[in-house]
């Protein structure tokens, strides 16, 4: 038996070739298949094209006005024409009294959401087991349903549920002999408030991807379990959180690279004078000074510095994830 002849293919003697030191030989073929893809495909990229112009202009073409954290930006002489600083508005920020204050509640937010990322998946979980599918359809529903209530609204619920004197959670807390209770105005309910009301919206909706996942899962898997003599809950350690891990460690990663942001909405609708003291963040402060305060420069320096540390974070966890559980974004 003769081995079969490169010389019949001519693609193939090109990729044969030995690559030169700046790979030119290698590169020619590689670009021209790749062309070829693209001819063959072109309706699968026509279909993407409108989703990477969108990104194109309302992502990556803003990015040129970064350049005003390094400036003294006045808005007559243009972004080009206002005088270059460096980096004197972030080190006016490092130095600043509230610095501390504004990181430190940022992060203990964002850490708290964080410690709560398992609670769709065991929803997810739960919801897959139930049989009976009127109470299935129920449940999603009922879990489902806060998703679609306005944020401002969802505030204005917390803000009547628990006001001091007409408010139906101390008015339960009165029955008991209890004093009320100052929740929105007190810093240290803030964030339980604040962590939990997301919770109760989102909760439900964050299972989609999961129920999603469980659905490809194979039944000759618990089949199999069963035979072997597996319980329901060994069935669900074995089989079933192993087959959504992967979609677990890619939004794992996707809720990393915005650990910093924690949005200034709800805490903003949140603040007042009482509860500053936990309710200020990062993203609240580059608003009030950005767009109130019209200190367009220092805004924007903070905003950079709180993007850069999203950015550093989902590079550093994507590369974890990487190494230890061989899946990643990149």
């Amino acid at each position: 038996m003769t081995a079969p002849s490169v010389a019949a293919d001519p693609g193939a003697q090109e990729e044969a070739r030995p690559s030169t030191a700046d790979g030119s030989v290698r590169t020619a073929p590689r670009r021209r298949r790749t062309l070829r893809a693209m001819r063959h495909s072109w309706q699968l990229y026509l279909l993407i094209a409108p989703a990477v112009v969108f990104f194109l202009i309302f992502n990556y073409v803003p990015m040129y006005g970064a350049q005003i954290a390094f400036r003294d930006f006045i808005a007559s002489d243009g972004i080009w024409g206002s005088r270059w600083v460096g980096l004197e508005h972030f080190e006016r920020f490092f130095d600043s009294y509230y610095f501390w204050r504004l990181l430190r509640n940022t992060l203990l937010l964002s850490l708290y959401q964080l410690a709560l990322f398992p609670l769709p998946i065991i929803l997810a979980l739960a919801l897959n087991e139930v049989k009976n599918l009127v109470f299935k359809r129920f449940a999603q529903t009922l879990t489902y349903a806060p998703h679609f209530v306005s944020l401002v609204v969802v505030v204005g619920m917390l803000f009547a549920f628990l006001d001091p004197r007409i408010g139906l959670i101390n008015h339960v807390i009165g029955l008991v002999g209890l004093e009320p209770i100052q929740f929105m105005q007190d810093p240290g309910w803030f964030r339980h408030l604040y962590v939990w009301s997301g919770v109760w919206q989102s909760l439900g909706w964050g299972t989609i991807i999961y129920l999603a996942a469980l659905s490809g899962v194979n039944p000759e898997l618990h089949q199999a379990a069963q035979v072997d003599g597996a319980n329901r809950l060994q069935r669900i350690r074995h089989v079933n959180i192993p087959a959504i891990m992967p979609t677990v460690v890619i939004l794992f990663i996707l809720d990393f690279g915005s650990f910093m942001a924690v949005g200034f909405e709800k805490a903003l609708l949140m603040n007042n004078s009482l509860n500053a003291e936990a309710s200020d963040i990062i993203q609240t402060f580059v608003y009030e000074t950005g767009l109130l305060e019209g200190q367009y420069s220092y805004a924007a320096a903070v905003g950079l510095f709180d993007s850069v540390i999203n950015i550093l974070l989902l590079v550093v966890v994507n590369q974890l994830a990487r190494r230890y559980s061989e899946n990643s974004l990149w």
